[in-house]
């Protein structure tokens, strides 16, 4: 049985697969075209796709700078003051193993209409990517409590920030010792 049972499908195998290795490091690099999300491909995109989407890659020699962990943090509260109090970090201070470790937040505030929490965001000192988890809340959420599992690349400060309806932001942070990495980036 032949691989390829049509001459066009022979000759578009090396652009396929060009082209898949440029959507898998576009996607890595953060930067997907506008038409691969939406789907709305055409045969001239399908053709410039492989140029295109490798000119989306992050070369190896040229990595791209990670943003620091008070970036971050600026970038979730749009600039904002963070005041220190109101949330809480519940995660093991030892961790064997960093692929999997649970975590809570608890936000010590009320969930009414009127004052809630907005929204809680977990950020990491230093793994590859700050902000490691966003949650949204609403008032229709009994308590501001959320919890996750996180991969954490080595011993390092974790920050939790909520946002508050009103505007305000506030933050806990908790210091963890991991004895085994995760998700390290060469």
């Amino acid at each position: 049985m032949k691989q390829f049972d049509r001459p066009v499908e022979r000759a578009l195998q090396p652009a396929r697969r060009q082209m898949l290795g440029g959507t898998l490091a576009g996607v890595v690099g953060g930067a997907v075209p506008t038409m691969l999300r939406t789907g709305a491909a055409t045969g001239a995109w399908l053709a410039s796709a492989p140029a295109a989407l490798a000119s989306t890659a992050v070369s190896p020699s040229q990595p791209e700078a990670a943003p620091s962990l008070e970036a971050a943090i600026r970038a979730f509260t749009g600039g904002a003051p963070v005041r220190a109090g109101k949330v809480r970090v519940q995660i093991a201070p030892l961790v064997d193993n960093g692929n999997t470790v649970p975590l809570s937040v608890t936000v010590d505030h009320p969930m009414r209409p009127d004052d809630h929490v907005a929204a809680i965001a977990v950020f990491s000192e230093r793994n590859p990517q700050h902000e490691v988890a966003s949650f949204g809340l609403s008032p229709r959420n009994p308590a501001a409590k959320v919890s996750t599992r996180i991969r954490l690349a080595t011993s390092q400060k974790l920050v939790a920030v909520a946002r508050l309806s009103d505007g305000s932001h506030w933050s806990g942070e908790v210091d963890v010792i991991v004895t085994l990495a995760a998700c390290i980036e060469d």
